[in-house]
């Protein structure tokens, strides 16, 4: 008994030390489930490509580390914008709109860069971590022909990072 209580105390210790948590979903039901959990592993986030239209968030690919994550969302309309991260710059928070698509993202890093993408129109939302020093790691969400849905995942920069050069 008293070593199941002595696990039990060591595992929260563990988990509140590293400080993961989640912020959404944000937007409707529809789409296909996505998520990037294993892409963490090849490093940090360190650039975002999004295609939008003049409606909704389209579709999205992040590289993480040196390598691109699958493409998620639709690929006929809209335009591709692409933006890299510095070394040693992470996303902080995440704010944006949804109705019942994702309309608008806009991601703010370490290093005081704001980076839009979409459109003014909708639901509002704000996502930042829980815990302090934490960073965003991966996304996950939903898809179809647009963005239905879109969550964020936060933890230590380097936790769980094969790759990671920090």
């Amino acid at each position: 008994m008293l070593l199941w209580i002595l696990v039990s105390v060591l595992c929260i210790a563990a988990a509140e030390q590293r400080g993961s948590s989640y912020s959404g979903e944000y937007g409707g039901g529809g789409g296909k489930r996505f998520s990037h959990s294993g892409n963490q592993l090849d490093g940090p986030i360190t650039a975002l490509r999004v295609r939008v239209n003049r409606y909704y968030i389209i579709g999205i690919q992040i590289r993480y580390g040196n390598n691109w994550s699958e493409y998620k969302g639709g690929t006929i309309l809209g335009d591709i914008e692409e933006i890299f991260l510095h070394p040693g710059e992470h996303i902080l928070q995440v704010s944006g709109k949804y109705s019942t698509y994702l309309r608008k993202l806009v991601f703010v890093t370490n290093k005081g860069r704001t980076f839009p993408f979409g459109k003014d129109y909708g639901t509002s939302f704000n996502a930042v971590p829980l815990y302090a020093n934490t960073v965003l790691r991966y996304i996950s969400g939903s898809s179809g022909s647009v963005i239905d849905a879109i969550g964020f995942h936060w933890d230590n920069p380097s936790s769980n990072c094969v790759h990671c050069k920090q």
